[in-house]
Order: C-alpha cells, then sequence, then structure tokens
C-alpha cells in the first residue's frame, strides 16, 4: 500500500521535533494531576468515613473524559489551521503542486498527520482513563463508544481548520476563522435553542414563573437539531449512558424543552457523528478546490 508522501514526511517532522513531546507531556501531565487529586480526596474520604464512595471513580472517569475531550477539540482546529497556509507563506505550495501529487493528496496527508497525533494524545491518555476499570462501573463498550466521539469529533474539527487553512492565505487568519466557526458550532447552537427558549417563554408571559420553578415549557422546536452538528452535544450523550439516572443527559430532547421522542432522538449519538463526519468530508471537498484554485 503506497502512503501518502505529505503524510509521511509530516509524520517523520514532527517525529523528530520537541515539540510533540512536549504536547504529550503536558496533555498528560495535566489528565495524570486532575487523576491523581481525585484518587487523594478519594482515599481521605475513606480515611474520614471509612466508606468507598465508588460513585466517585466514575465522575473521575467523567471528568477526565470531558476534560480531555475538550483540549481535543481546542487543539484540533489550531494543529490543521496553518497547515495549507502554512506551506503558502513559505512559499512552498507551488512547489509542492508541481510534483506528482494531487491536491486531494495534499489535503488528506495534512488531515491524516493531523489525526495521527491527535490519535497518539488519545491513545497515550488511556492508561488515566482506565484507572477506573479497577473499580468497574464503565463497561468496555463504553470506552470504545468514547473513543469514536473522539475520532468524529477530531475529524470534524479538523477538517474546519484545513479548509480555513486553504481559503486564507495567512495562518492567523485561518486560525480566527476556525475558532470562529468551532465557537459558532458549539456555544452558538447551544446560545440558539437557549435564546429561543427565552423568547417563547417571554412571549407567553411565563418567563418569572418558569424561572422560578426551574421548569422550561415551549421548547425550542425545530431548532433543537442545530445541535446535530455539535460535537459537544454529541459527547455529553455519550458520557449521559453512564448516569441513566438523570434523564437531562440521557435524552438530548429535555434540554431546551423538547420532549420530543423518536428515532432521531433515541439515536442521537449515531446520527449525530454521521452528520458531523459527512460535513467533514465537504469542508475536506472545499479545500481541495480551494488548492486547486491555487494551482491554476
Amino acid at each position: 500500500m503506497k502512503t501518502n508522501p505529505v503524510y509521511k514526511r509530516e509524520c517523520m517532522v514532527s517525529a523528530r521535533s520537541f515539540k510533540l513531546a512536549l504536547v504529550l507531556l503536558v496533555f498528560n501531565g495535566i489528565l495524570a494531576l486532575v487523576a491523581l487529586l481525585n484518587m487523594y480526596s478519594a482515599l481521605t474520604q475513606v480515611r474520614l468515613t471509612a466508606e468507598v464512595q465508588y460513585t466517585g471513580f466514575l465522575d473521575l472517569y467523567m471528568f477526565v473524559a470531558a476534560l480531555e475531550f475538550l483540549m481535543l477539540i481546542l487543539i484540533m482546529p489550531a494543529v490543521t489551521a496553518g497547515s495549507i497556509s502554512g506551506e503558502r507563506e513559505r512559499q512552498t505550495l507551488d512547489l509542492i503542486l508541481t510534483t506528482c501529487m494531487t491536491p486531494a493528496d495534499i489535503v488528506l496527508g495534512k488531515l491524516e498527520a493531523a489525526l495521527g497525533t491527535m490519535f497518539l494524545m488519545v491513545v497515550s491518555s488511556l492508561p488515566v482513563l482506565a484507572m477506573v476499570f479497577v473499580y468497574g462501573g464503565v463497561l468496555f463498550s463504553d470506552l470504545i463508544l468514547l473513543l469514536c466521539c473522539f475520532f468524529a469529533a477530531a475529524v470534524f474539527m479538523g477538517s474546519i481548520g484545513l479548509c480555513c487553512s486553504a481559503l486564507f492565505g495567512r495562518t492567523t487568519a485561518a486560525t480566527v476563522a476556525a475558532y470562529a466557526v468551532t465557537a459558532v458550532l458549539t456555544a452558538g447552537t447551544y446560545g440558539f435553542n437557549f435564546l429561543a427558549v427565552y423568547m417563547k417563554q417571554m412571549h407567553m408571559g411565563a418567563y418569572l414563573t418558569a424561572a422560578a420553578s426551574g421548569s422550561v415549557s415551549g421548547g425550542s422546536g425545530p431548532l433543537l437539531y442545530i445541535l446535530l452538528v455539535n460535537p459537544i452535544a454529541t459527547f455529553a450523550q455519550v458520557i449521559g449512558r453512564l448516569t441513566a439516572g438523570n434523564q437531562n443527559w440521557v435524552q438530548v430532547g429535555t434540554w431546551f424543552g423538547n420532549q420530543a421522542k423518536g428515532t432521531l432522538i433515541t439515536h442521537w449519538m449515531g446520527i449525530s457523528m454521521g452528520i458531523q463526519m459527512c460535513l467533514a468530508v465537504l469542508l475536506v471537498y472545499c479545500a481541495v478546490r480551494a488548492v486547486e484554485r491555487s494551482r491554476s
């Protein structure tokens, strides 16, 4: 099987650099520090009460997974945002385009290299996540689903940064655009739903009553489904499998008062991952076309 030359070069460069080792050290150091502090807190409680709270270890898994996911979606756009624009700034993109490689080879090679770095970070952090298996409560299938969620989010976020890198000539502009799109997809989609619920409650004249009682009426309606492109909403559903007693985690339709049930709500995780992967393919295609225009 022929290896993508761009992917091979990027892997060789990153493997020889001190930056990759430093990133892995900081990434796993933060996760290990959080896990050890949580374990120390649990042991301190055992000494004081002589009771083992196994829910604390489940909370450890959820917190470490959430921290890892947050760092992943923050790092991935930055890793890919300078992939194509950086070649332009170094004036090496035109030289690469004179080779036998197609624009698709260049774009896919850059994406594969970024995903390889993220895969290395995720795999290196598995021992920290696996600490909870000593005490039980998390199944192997839950870990596999979590890794699938990580992969889908990494591909989606990486394709956003790659597309911005191909469309913008400067790395700084591409990075700002990538994080702006990420903010809209995460905080923006949540904000749109919250605003829809707020406006509907104000229109009904029941905002003060709902705020006092803690209930949400009316819901955000069809706007709920824009959360399908929100990786954080997908991750919340994956983690929600471990807290089945909390329906706000299990059913995304309850977040903003949408009590709808059906195939879309029931299979939210799979459908959202599928949509995000399709959007990633579309973004990669846009990046390829942008590189093709650079050739002409």
